[in-house]
């Protein structure tokens, strides 16, 4: 069976669907292919459901302005949207003296990308008493969301504006033909389609997507290195209601304390190199995280501390590298009509969802 669309976006996670949804109301005909059964079972479902303000981002990169341009627009779209969320803000801490410059470091890189921080004194430390910190730094306007909501209302949207989605329908072969672009996908779909611009948004399957594509320089693609971050739950009562993150470590943001919507504290993420897709949740990195949360916890019980899911981040800078911006190209930069490749989408992708999509339409635009 052969098949035409106008605009084809590869991935149905919260990234994915944005794009879609920005591109469907632009008046495009989109479909959205997914090798799932259901929109958002990759890195979309895996992860703390955090809205970040964009502390960490180094200045100018696409990670911090599009993080702080997305979070502004993500909690007016959930106000607009009825999409659960909190503004619940967020401390960073340091549990030692000799963390207090990488405090320092957070709190330069804020400013840069125009985000305000609060030291806290030792009055405000009193909101948190079980807290063992010597320093910290608060984030008001970090906050939790409903990323299952907010996909949802994306897809409402697209549909709203004549999008399609097509599940178990995974991209198999691609190429550049002529003034469009040839996908051959298999699943119950099962077709080719002819379109005339496509969008690969396929979180970990996007690189190697692209190194496959007909025409485009492979060359371009930079290596995947899967980091594999572990959520371990925290069962009954606890005494938090904002997010509590230790400084940066290698690979992360460190092993912090996030919470749902409904106020259950979950831990995570921490960062485990991996080479291939797997999302066990290994017994042994109890220990790990129980020894973490005891530095800054006082009131901590290890007992009620249980294995809960895993993510996986696909970075473009592996072990012991800077980590790596978003790679966002269209055709002014590999030169190919009516196809933009988006690699290395972790956190703040989430976040910058929105800002993201702005960003492709634009690229498609030209």
């Amino acid at each position: 069976m052969k098949l035409e669309a106008d605009t084809v976006v590869i991935g149905a996670g919260v990234v994915g669907l944005a794009i879609a949804r920005a591109l469907a109301r632009d008046g495009r005909d989109v479909l959205v292919l997914e090798q799932q059964s259901a929109f958002g079972m990759g890195i979309s479902s895996r992860n703390s459901e955090v809205i970040h303000a964009g502390l960490y981002y180094p200045e100018g990169s696409l990670k911090a302005r599009l993080c702080t341009t997305g979070r502004r627009a993500l909690y007016d779209y959930c106000a607009s949207h009825g999409v659960p969320y909190r503004r619940c803000g967020k401390w960073v801490i340091a549990t030692h003296p000799e963390q207090e410059p990488a405090l320092a470091e957070v709190e330069q890189r804020a400013a840069a990308n125009g985000v305000t921080l609060d030291r806290l004194s030792t009055r405000s430390r009193a909101a948190e008493p079980d807290l063992n910190i010597v320093a910290g730094l608060a984030s008001p306007e970090t906050g939790i969301i409903d990323s299952h909501q907010l996909m949802l209302a994306l897809i409402g949207e697209l549909e709203d504006a004549g999008g399609r989605v097509a599940y178990n329908a995974p991209v198999e072969f691609a190429e550049a033909r002529g003034t469009g672009h040839l996908l051959r996908v298999g699943g119950e779909l099962e077709c080719e389609i002819l379109c005339r611009q496509a969008v690969n948004a396929a979180g970990l399957n996007a690189a190697g997507l692209a190194r496959q594509w007909g025409g485009f320089d492979k060359s371009r693609v930079p290596a995947l290195h899967m980091a594999r971050g572990h959520y371990f739950s925290y069962s009954g009562a606890h005494p938090f209601t904002r997010l509590i993150y230790p400084v940066p470590e290698p690979g992360g943001l460190g092993i912090h304390l996030t919470l749902d919507l409904a106020g259950q504290a979950r831990f995570g993420p921490d960062v485990q190199w991996i080479t291939q897709e797997d999302y066990q949740v290994p017994v042994d990195r109890a220990g790990h995280f129980r020894d973490s949360i005891a530095q800054w916890w006082r009131g901590f019980d290890p007992a009620r501390l249980k294995p809960a899911y895993s993510g996986i981040r696909p970075k473009l800078s592996g072990p012991g590298k800077d980590p790596a911006d978003f790679f966002i190209e269209g055709p002014e930069e590999h030169g190919i009509e009516g196809l933009v490749v988006l690699l290395g989408i972790e956190s703040p992708g989430l976040t910058a969802s929105l800002a993201i999509s702005e960003l492709v339409r634009d690229k498609l635009a030209h």
